[in-house]
């Protein structure tokens, strides 16, 4: 069976003009911010690639972070070293452009998201998101991320012994 999409780190090579998922802040930062906080390291850029079409389909972003501790749910603390802060993975933003919504993309953008933080050589606990709205949070809810901190729409998921949900 061939996959139906690949995922790569965003180049100049990846036509973005296209992508439109909706949310027109997310749709913006593909166009016009991505490249440039590649470039700053401040975040990774993943792209999901159509294979049958080489159209963009999805994306996500990933850097690094660090939580407190005491904001921490209590099952996530126990085995955790008493540090002021955690090391985390900023799951900063995740899009599927509206032609491929529904097939499962954002179920598989989510895992290899959370894969990556796993095999990272930089240690990290959790992969944290901050939902942009209850249908973002409830898709995250489904995938075993817990509440957690002060801020709305706030989740976090451990990742030791993660094993994805994938979507039908």
């Amino acid at each position: 069976m061939i996959a139906r999409f690949r995922i790569e780190l965003l180049s100049g090579e990846h036509n973005r003009s296209a992508f439109s998922c909706g949310v027109l802040a997310l749709d913006r930062y593909l166009k016009e911010q991505a490249s440039q906080d590649v470039r700053r390291r401040a975040a990774s850029c993943y792209v999901a690639i159509d294979n049958s079409s080489d159209s963009l389909a999805g994306y996500y972003t990933l850097s690094a972070a660090c939580t407190p501790l005491n904001e921490l749910p209590a099952q996530l603390t126990k085995g955790l070293p008493r540090y002021p802060s955690v090391p985390v993975a900023l799951l900063g933003r995740l899009a599927v452009d509206a032609t491929f919504q529904g097939c499962g993309l954002g179920a598989t953008l989510l895992a290899d998201a959370t894969l990556r933080a796993l095999r990272s050589e930089v240690a990290v606990a959790a992969l944290v998101v901050t939902a942009k709205d209850e249908q973002a949070e409830a898709f995250y809810r489904y995938h075993n991320f817990l509440n957690f901190g002060s801020l709305p729409h706030r989740l976090i998921l451990p990742i030791a012994g993660y094993k994805p949900v994938l979507s039908n």
